[in-house]
């Protein structure tokens, strides 16, 4: 499989309903954007919803690290690239970065960690041996890519260890 690195596709636009009373895009939403990126990578890697319906298997996002660097307006236009970080046998680890289209300037980080599940037994399993390649293949694509610096980062006051 050959996959873009990084993986580009998803676009969208900061909605109405979803400004704060900041007046700018409120933190829920990022994480709704980043997820529609997310849902277009699995769709690629054959990862997606016809896969859950097909198999009952699906992924379970076990942890995420969201960093919001700039403000994002009502109507401004987004694009999100995705890189894939790593895989294992169980687990696929993933970042992606939301530019401002407008003017390319990065407004927010995503890191997240997800679980191949039996979605019947809700147990964690190894990928089935064709998807598994599909993301070792994607992976290998991404690795050539330099680590993004801003992954694995933990929250802490300044001065904490």
């Amino acid at each position: 499989m050959t996959i873009p690195a990084p993986f580009a596709r998803f676009e969208g636009e900061v909605l109405p309903e979803w400004i704060d009373w900041n007046g700018h895009l409120n933190l829920a939403y990022y994480v709704v954007l980043f997820d529609k990126a997310t849902d277009l990578l699995f769709d690629e890697l054959g990862l997606g919803l016809d896969y859950r319906r097909t198999t009952n298997l699906g992924t379970f996002a076990v942890e995420s690290h969201n960093r919001y660097e700039r403000e994002l307006l009502v109507g401004e236009h987004v694009r999100v690239a995705t890189q894939i970080i790593a895989a294992d046998d169980k687990r696929l680890y993933v970042a992606h970065e939301m530019f401002r289209a407008a003017d390319g300037v990065r407004a927010a980080t995503q890191e997240l960690m997800f679980l191949h599940v039996d979605l019947v037994a809700r147990r964690v399993c190894p990928f089935p041996p064709g998807l598994k390649a599909r993301v070792a293949a994607a992976a290998a694509a991404h690795a050539v890519l330099p680590r993004p610096d801003w992954v694995g980062r933990r929250l802490a006051m300044p001065g904490e260890r």
